[in-house]
C-alpha cells in the first residue's frame, strides 16, 4: 500500500502541464441537438457563431463532403481560435485536423504554393483495411533457454498458448523472447502475435487468473480466453495521412524523413502515382478517404497567389475542409492595390461560408475570466474580479487575461493566499494597456526616433478615436 502511495506521488510531481491562452478549450459546447450552453467546454457565449461551427461538425463527422470553406470572422479578442480549437477537439481521432498561420508560409524555406499543398494533405487521411494472420491466445507457459556461458549461444526457448478449443507449443527465437520481455508477458496473459511482424500486443488478463493474486494493478484488464483456432485472419486498420505516404516515397530516407522534418518539395510526379494507387485501393474497397480540416488562422496574411491555389485546390475530389480566420475589415488585398472585405479576393470569399462572432457583453467576460482563474490555479476575491471585469470592459480582454497571472506574483510577494483588488491596481499601474501606451507616444512622440504622426503636438482625445 506505501508503495502504491509514492507511486501516485512520483506521477503528480512528473505530471507538468503548460497553460496556454486556449488550453482550457474542452469542446463546442454543444448538447445532442447542436444547441450550445451558455457556458460549456471552455467555451462562453458566442451562441450562433457555435451552432454554426456544430453545424459545420457534422459536415466533418459525415466524412462525405469535401471542399468546402469556412470563415470564421470578428473584431479582434472575439474568440475565434477558440471556436476552432474546439472543432478540432470535437472531431474523431482519426479525423486529420491541420492548423498554420497565414505568416508561416513565408517563412518556409519552400515555395508558397507548395507548403500550402503538404498543409492540405497533412489534412486528408486514408484510412487502409488489411487482412493479417495473427496468433491469438492464452499463455500457458514461458520457458526460457538460457546458454551456460554468456555470449556462446542465442537464447531459446518454448511459448505454450491455448484457446478454449486447443493448446499448442511455440518454438522462441531471440528476438521473440526479448519482444515477451519488453511487453512482460506472464502465464495468464492473453496475447496477439501477428506472423508478418511478429510484433506481440497483450489485450489483457484471463478471467480465469482473476483470483491468482490478492491484489491487482488499477489498469488491470480481464478477458475471455480466445475461442477456436490459435491462428486467425483479421482485418487491420491502419489511418495514415496523404503527406505522410508522399514522404515516405519521396524521399531515400523514408518514413524517417517524417521524424526529421526535413521533408523538402515533394514532386508532383510522386504525388500523382500515389493519388492513382490510393484511387485503385478505393475501388478494391481496401481503402478509404477521410476528408479532415486545415485551419489557417490570420487568413489575410496569404497573398493573392495563394489565394488563387486555395481556390483550384477546394475544386479537388480529395480536398479538405477549409476553416480560416481574420479580424480585418475591407482592406487591401496583399499583393495588390485591390481592396476587399477582410482583405480576401471575391471570388474565394464567394464559396466560404462565413461564421461572424460578436463583441463580449460584461457578464460574459466575467464568465471567462472566471474560466481563466481557474484554470491558471488563481485565487481570487469577488472586488478583485469585478475590477478586473471592469478594466477588462475598458481596455479589452486579452489585456485582463494577462493580469491574473501578474496580480497572483503581487499578491504571492506580499505572502498573500487570494487576490485582492490592491494587487490587480498595482499590476495595472505596471503594465500598460494599447490605449494608455498609444496616449503616452501621443503626448512623447518629438522624443523618439523616426516619428511619422503629422502636427507635432497631438491632442489628449487623439487615442480615443484610433481604431487598433
Amino acid at each position: 500500500m506505501a508503495a502504491e502511495l509514492k507511486l501516485s506521488e512520483t506521477k503528480d510531481l512528473t505530471r507538468i502541464e503548460r497553460i496556454g491562452a486556449h488550453s482550457h478549450i474542452r469542446g463546442l459546447g454543444l448538447d445532442s441537438n447542436l444547441e450550445p450552453r451558455l457556458v460549456s467546454d471552455g467555451l462562453v457565449g458566442q451562441l450562433r457563431a457555435r451552432k454554426s461551427a456544430g453545424i459545420i461538425l457534422q459536415m466533418i463527422k459525415a466524412g462525405k463532403i469535401a471542399g468546402r470553406g469556412v470563415l470564421i470572422a470578428g473584431h479582434p479578442g472575439t474568440g475565434k481560435t477558440a471556436i476552432a480549437m474546439g472543432l478540432a477537439k470535437s472531431v474523431s481521432k482519426d479525423t486529420p485536423f491541420a492548423m498554420l498561420s497565414g505568416s508561416e508560409i513565408f517563412s518556409l524555406e519552400m515555395s508558397k504554393t507548395e507548403a500550402l499543398m503538404q498543409a492540405f494533405r497533412r489534412s486528408i487521411g486514408v484510412r487502409i483495411k488489411e487482412e493479417a494472420e495473427v496468433i491469438e491466445g492464452e499463455v500457458v507457459e514461458v520457458v526460457v533457454d538460457r546458454p551456460a556461458a554468456s555470449g556462446a549461444a542465442a537464447k531459446t526457448g518454448k511459448l505454450t498458448l491455448k484457446t478454449t478449443d486447443m493448446e499448442t507449443v511455440y518454438d522462441l527465437g531471440s528476438k521473440m523472447i526479448e519482444a515477451l520481455g519488453k511487453e512482460k508477458v506472464q502465464s495468464g496473459d492473453v496475447v496477439a502475435i501477428d506472423k508478418a511482424s511478429g510484433k506481440i500486443s497483450k489485450l489483457g488478463r484471463s478471467f480465469s487468473r482473476s483470483r491468482d493474486y490478492d491484489a491487482m494493478g488499477p489498469h488491470t484488464k480481464f478477458v475471455q480466453c480466445p475461442e477456436g483456432e490459435l491462428q486467425k485472419r483479421k482485418e487491420v486498420v491502419h489511418c495514415v495521412t496523404l503527406h505522410e505516404i508522399d514522404v515516405i516515397n519521396s524521399r531515400t530516407q523514408g518514413f524517417l524523413a517524417l521524424f526529421t522534418g526535413d521533408t523538402g518539395e515533394i514532386r508532383a510526379e510522386v504525388r500523382e502515382q500515389i493519388d492513382t494507387k490510393v484511387a485503385e485501393w478505393r475501388e478494391e474497397g481496401k481503402a478509404e478517404i477521410v476528408p479532415g480540416v486545415l485551419f489557417i488562422d490570420e487568413v489575410h496574411m496569404l497573398d493573392v497567389e495563394c489565394f488563387s491555389f486555395l481556390n483550384r485546390a477546394l475544386e479537388n475530389d480529395m480536398a479538405p475542409i477549409l476553416v480560416v480566420a481574420t479580424n480585418r475589415g475591407h482592406t487591401k488585398i496583399r499583393g495588390t492595390n485591390y481592396k476587399s472585405p477582410h482583405g480576401i479576393p471575391i471570388d474565394l470569399l464567394d464559396r466560404l461560408l462565413i461564421i461572424a462572432t460578436q463583441p463580449y457583453t460584461e457578464d460574459e467576460i466575467r464568465k471567462i475570466l472566471d474560466i481563466r482563474c481557474e484554470e491558471e490555479d488563481v485565487d481570487m476575491s469577488e472586488e478583485a474580479r469585478v475590477l478586473l471585469t471592469k478594466i477588462a470592459v475598458e481596455t479589452s480582454l486579452r489585456y485582463a487575461i494577462h493580469l491574473i497571472n501578474s496580480s497572483a506574483l503581487a499578491c504571492q510577494k506580499r505572502k498573500g493566499k487570494t487576490v485582492e483588488m490592491e494587487d490587480i491596481s498595482r499590476v495595472y499601474g505596471l503594465f500598460l494597456d494599447v490605449k494608455r501606451s498609444t496616449q503616452y507616444l501621443m503626448e512623447y512622440q518629438n522624443q523618439y526616433m523616426f516619428n511619422d504622426v503629422p502636427g507635432g503636438d497631438a491632442s489628449e482625445d487623439a487615442p480615443a478615436d484610433m481604431v487598433y
